[in-house]
C-alpha cells in the first residue's frame, strides 16, 4: 500500500474530540461541560429563510465567493460594527469560521513557513498549520499577564520563515478580550516584521462590559485578514456559515482558492445567514445576556470553594486552575478520570498547548442546572 502523506498522518487530534469519543462511549447520562455549542436554537427566522430557499429551488451553485446579497449585507456590517471598510470583492463565504481560517492560511502560507500561534489557544489553529505543511511557534498567554499577549515575548520568535501569526480576541479557550493598544502594538508588531495577522473573530458578539476590536480597523498595511463565523454568534454551529475578509490584493486569490476547496457554501444556508443579519436581533442580546449570568453564577462556586480561574470577559468558556487538585498527575488523565468516575466532561488545558498545564476548560454555553450541578461535581472530585 502507498504511504500515508506524513503531514497529513501527524497532524495531531483535537484532545476536545477525543473527551468527547469517551464520553459517548459512558453508559448513563454525562454533563458535557467541554464543548463549544450554544444552548439555544437557531432564531426561526433564520430556519424560515432556509427552508424558503429550498422551497423556491435556490439550490444550484452560487459564485465561489458566495451570494452577493450575503457580501453586500456583511459589508455594511463590517463598516457598522468592526470598523472594517471594505468592497464587496473582498469579502469570502465560508464553510464556517474554521474554513475561513483554513482558507486565510492557504492564501499566505508556504511549506516549511512558520506561524506563530496562541498557547494556550483552540488547538485547531496548529492542526490547520501543520496541514498546510507549515510549522506552528507557540506565544504564550500568560496568567501573571492576564493571558494577555505581551509583544516582547514575539519578537525572539521570530525568524526568517516566520510569515503570519494567528490572534485570537475574544479567546478560545480563556475568555480574555485584547483591548485596543494591545491589539495596536500587535498590529504594528506585524508591521514591523512584514508578517500577515490572521484574526480568529467567531466570539466577537459575546462579550461582558469589554468593547471587542477588530485588528483590520486599525490595520493601515493591508495585512489583516479577519476572519468571522455565525455559528456562536446566531446558535448556527450545523449550518456551517462563516466569512473571511481580506485585504484587496488576496481578493480573487481567496476567491478562486474556494472552486477546489468546496466550490460554494450551501446555498440554502447562506439565505439563512442573510436573514441573521437582517432580521431580529434580540437572541444575540438575550444570549450574550445569559452567558454572563451563567458566568457569575459558575464564578460564585469557584470563589466559595477558593479555586482560582480567569474571568471571561467575553466568549462562553471558563478556564480553571485545577493544579492542585491534579498536583503532579497530567490534567489531560486527571480529566479522564473525572469522566469516567463523576461523568462530568471538560476540556484539559493541554489540549490547548503547554501552557494549558493545571487548567481546564468549562463551557457557559451548558444550562444552567448542568453548569451548576458539574462544577458541583467537580469540586467534590
Amino acid at each position: 500500500m502507498p504511504s500515508i502523506a506524513p503531514h497529513a498522518e501527524g497532524m495531531p487530534r483535537s484532545g476536545i474530540r477525543a473527551i468527547m469519543d469517551l464520553a459517548w462511549q459512558l453508559p448513563g447520562p454525562v454533563i458535557g461541560l467541554h464543548v463549544g455549542e450554544p444552548s439555544f436554537a437557531t432564531p426561526p427566522h433564520v430556519l424560515d429563510a432556509a427552508r424558503d430557499a429550498y422551497a423556491r429551488g435556490l439550490t444550484r451553485y452560487v459564485p465561489n465567493a458566495g451570494i452577493p446579497e450575503l457580501r453586500e449585507r456583511l459589508v455594511a456590517k463590517l463598516a457598522d460594527r468592526n470598523g472594517i471598510h471594505v468592497e464587496t470583492s473582498q469579502v469570502i463565504v465560508t464553510q464556517g469560521g474554521m474554513q475561513a481560517l483554513h482558507l486565510a492560511a492557504s492564501a499566505v502560507l508556504r511549506a516549511g513557513d512558520e506561524v506563530l500561534i496562541p498557547d494556550p489557544g483552540w488547538p485547531n489553529f496548529a492542526m490547520l498549520t501543520e496541514l498546510l505543511q507549515a510549522r506552528p511557534v507557540r506565544y504564550a498567554l500568560r496568567a501573571e499577564h492576564g493571558f494577555q499577549p505581551d509583544v516582547a515575548d514575539l519578537a525572539p520568535l521570530v525568524t526568517p520563515r516566520t510569515r503570519a501569526i494567528i490572534v485570537n480576541s475574544p479567546s478560545n479557550p480563556l475568555g480574555a478580550v485584547f483591548p485596543e493598544e494591545r491589539l495596536r502594538a500587535l498590529v504594528r508588531f506585524a508591521d514591523e516584521h512584514d508578517l500577515w495577522l490572521i484574526s480568529d473573530e467567531c466570539y466577537e458578539e459575546i462579550t461582558f462590559g469589554a468593547p471587542h476590536v477588530s485588528p483590520a480597523s486599525l490595520d493601515t498595511g493591508g495585512r489583516v485578514l479577519s476572519c468571522f463565523s455565525f455559528s456562536k454568534t446566531y446558535a448556527m454551529t450545523g449550518m456551517r456559515v462563516g466569512y473571511l475578509v481580506v485585504p484587496e490584493p488576496l481578493a480573487a486569490v481567496c476567491a478562486k482558492l474556494q472552486e477546489p476547496l468546496l466550490a460554494c457554501v450551501n446555498a440554502p444556508a447562506q439565505y439563512g445567514a442573510l436573514a441573521a443579519l437582517t432580521g431580529p436581533q434580540d437572541q444575540v442580546a438575550a444570549a450574550r445576556g445569559t452567558y454572563g449570568a451563567r458566568r457569575d453564577k459558575a464564578t460564585a462556586l469557584l470563589d466559595e470553594a477558593g479555586v482560582p480561574y480567569l474571568r471571561p470577559d467575553g466568549a462562553f468558556y471558563l478556564w480553571v486552575d485545577v493544579s492542585d487538585r491534579c498536583g503532579s498527575e497530567d490534567v489531560t488523565d486527571w480529566a479522564v478520570r473525572l469522566l469516567r468516575e463523576r461523568h462530568v466532561a471538560v476540556a484539559p488545558g493541554t489540549t490547548f498547548g503547554p501552557g494549558g498545564a493545571g487548567w481546564i476548560r468549562l463551557s457557559l454555553a451548558t444550562a444552567d442546572d448542568d453548569l451548576l450541578e458539574g462544577i458541583d461535581r467537580i469540586l467534590r472530585f
